[in-house]
């Protein structure tokens, strides 16, 4: 009987760390539902606010299209949705702090924390940069070349997903100082390295704006221009961060 007493608790220390993820879990499901409630009778103006950068751009008489039956309904209902994730995104981010926090030592707490709110902060500025420079750019090259004879008459659902996909694109890439900090505090790279590799950093800033951006040159620099000036901020980050500590301690 005295055997089964450690398994008993391990069963029940992993039972009682299911229930916690569980209520996390609600939580944050709950908080997107409270704001996607809320952001549904505005789904038609947000649609209308997003489509400015295109619309705005666009020879006189052109306009957006839904060639689906349902896309008039389904797709501003759909942009609802990632804008309640997007509002709702520091609260999902805590319930996931909340969860991990008490298995952290005290000196990965102190570079957790900056961290998480640093990705946070850098995912909506390249969010914004994407949606108040770099789309006005793209749509006003993509409007200039278009042929003779062509009208540009853009899918209501393609323009979503497109937008939303420059949007996931723009904050992955500006989450550069937050990557170049965790790959030093994981003894991947170190400050040496980081300083030698800043050509190689700029040729993979241009090769992935290259990919990522419309096919236009000044998408293009106006990612992979902030890229390189986000990887020097992850060297200084480094730099301040990660200092030579005392051994671990347990909180």
């Amino acid at each position: 009987m005295a055997a089964s007493e450690p398994e008993l608790d391990l069963q029940q220390g992993l039972f009682s760390h299911l229930l916690e993820l569980r209520t996390r879990l609600i939580k944050a499901v709950l908080a997107v539902v409270l704001v996607l409630v809320a952001l549904v009778p505005f789904a038609n103006r947000l649609y209308t606010l997003l489509a400015a950068p295109l619309v705005s751009r666009l020879p006189q008489g052109a306009h957006l299209i839904a060639t689906e039956v349902a896309s008039p309904f389904v797709t501003p209902l759909k942009l609802a949705f990632y804008t309640a994730l997007f509002i709702s995104m520091p609260v999902i981010l805590y319930q996931l702090w909340a969860f991990v926090s008490p298995g952290l030592y005290k000196h990965e707490k102190r570079l957790a924390r900056p961290l998480l709110i640093a990705a946070l902060i850098l995912f909506y500025i390249g969010c914004a940069f994407a949606y108040f420079l770099v789309l006005p750019a793209a749509f006003r090259f993509l409007t200039a070349v278009t042929p003779q004879g062509v009208e540009m008459m853009t899918d209501i659902t393609h323009y979503l997903d497109f937008v939303m996909l420059m949007f996931f694109a723009f904050g992955l890439c500006f989450e550069v100082p937050v990557a170049v900090v965790i790959l030093a505090a994981v003894g991947i790279v170190d400050l040496d390295k980081l300083r030698k590799g800043r050509r190689y950093a700029m040729v993979g800033a241009f090769a992935i704006a290259a990919v990522v951006t419309p096919p236009d040159i000044t998408s293009m620099i106006m990612l992979a221009i902030p890229m390189c000036l986000l990887y020097e901020i992850g060297v200084l980050a480094v730099r301040w961060l990660l200092k030579p500590r005392p051994a671990e301690t347990s909180n």
